[in-house]
């Protein structure tokens, strides 16, 4: 099916909705977003009058059977991404789901099953995958800039800040499917195979060091890309000050950028480092949701975030803390 203007309803209308994504479906072309929903009634109501939405809800069946929705932004925490994405496509509408698609591979599964069986699209929010930033990235290395690539690392860590009295959603395994990891180091590991194609083979290793939470709060994984490149990570949410470095090494270079910042992408090669700026984008979700309405148009481009690819980052993420869950 092919939509003349993509109609857009918002199931859970948080804090993320606010600037990275709700915008952009207003300011894209042939794209609007009609209908937005809470739980609580109230602060429903509150977003759309802020954002000139026509109408909320505070019932997600209510607006997925909308008929003047035509796709469904599921922009809740990751426990409830698997009960609407099958609600939505049940009625036959494309959905465009939150990251981490869901709890674990499994679920991811069951989503996409469903979506294939409505015969309708299942992308899913890793939006790096269409900002300029991570595609000078991937044409630096598609046109040979660093040689064969051999290996890349990750270092990501960064303070405890969490309150054991309030932990948030993100720290509470039965909402997230883990700790910080699933909901920070999936960024990572997505742009990853965006950039170098996908992980078979995975081993890790999780642990509670800082004891906020339940949840692990350090990861540590080695992998083999079907390519033959390999590749550590090391994800740490206990830790002294802050760092996000990644570094693509190849046989006649390397790429160092961050997944979170703003730094410049250097490439250093034997003729010195050449290095390139972007500018975040306003509305981060922007690019990416562009691709979505202009598949679901009939207009060139296609996605680049899939449900298949999301998967696959879910799939890699459970094989690296599967120990430390089974051990409890």
């Amino acid at each position: 099916m092919s939509y003349k203007k993509v109609r857009w309803g918002v199931i859970g209308c948080g804090n993320v909705t606010e600037v990275k994504s709700g915008p952009a479906f207003q300011k894209i072309a042939n794209s609007e977003l009609v209908a937005v929903m809470r739980r609580t009634g109230e602060l429903a109501k509150d977003y759309a009058e802020r954002h000139h939405v026509p109408k909320w809800y505070d019932n997600a069946d209510e607006l997925i059977q909308d008929l003047e929705v035509d796709a469904i932004y599921i922009a809740t925490p990751p426990g409830s991404h698997k009960e609407y994405t099958l609600k939505a496509a049940k009625a036959g509408k494309p959905v465009y789901v939150e990251k981490p698609m869901a709890r674990n591979y499994e679920e991811c599964e069951e989503m996409i099953d469903a979506c294939k069986v409505a015969n309708v699209p299942l992308y899913v929010a890793y939006y790096r995958r269409a900002q300029q930033r991570f595609l000078k990235i991937k044409e630096l290395l598609e046109n040979g800039a660093v040689g064969e690539v051999r290996f890349v690392s990750t270092t990501q860590y960064r303070m405890a800040t969490e309150d054991p009295n309030a932990l948030p959603w993100r720290v509470q395994p039965e909402v997230s499917g883990g700790g910080l990891f699933f909901d920070l180091g999936s960024h990572t590991l997505d742009i990853l195979d965006f950039l170098l194609g996908p992980i078979k083979e995975v081993y890790g290793f999780a642990s509670n060091q800082g004891g906020r939470y339940k949840a692990e709060d350090i990861v540590t994984g080695t992998y083999l890309f079907e390519s033959g490149i390999h590749g550590v990570g090391n994800w740490c949410f206990a830790a002294f000050q802050e760092e996000d470095i990644n570094e693509i090494v190849g046989s006649k270079g390397k790429i160092t950028f961050s997944t979170f910042g703003n730094e410049p992408i250097l490439l250093t090669t034997a003729n010195g480092t050449e290095e390139w700026r972007f500018e975040r984008p306003q509305h981060v979700h922007q690019p990416l949701v562009e691709t979505i309405v202009a598949e679901l148009t009939g207009k060139s481009g296609v996605c680049p975030s899939t449900g298949e690819s999301g998967a696959r980052t879910n799939w890699v993420m459970g094989e690296m803390v599967k120990g430390y869950y089974t051990a409890k």
